[in-house]
């Protein structure tokens, strides 16, 4: 996973723990705009939570920050 999406990925959930509390949940898309303007980034995130980890569409933040910090 590129450095820039894993910082994005941390920045997202941390962003979101703060606001809503340990429980949230998100999808991959919470790491990107409305927009597609980054193709690639998002289908390697898009790869990385559905064909490595095989993950549900929402996770929790915490789960998710843990398995990239775990990188």
């Amino acid at each position: 996973m590129r450095k820039v999406l894993k910082e994005k990925i941390i920045e997202v959930c941390d962003k979101k723990i703060a606001s809503k509390g340990e429980n949230v949940g998100l999808s991959f898309y919470a790491f990107f705009a409305n927009k597609n303007d980054n193709p690639e980034l998002l289908m390697e995130a898009a790869e990385w939570w559905i064909m490595t980890h095989k993950l549900d569409h929402f996770e929790k933040a915490a789960k998710i920050k843990e398995l990239v910090q775990n990188l």
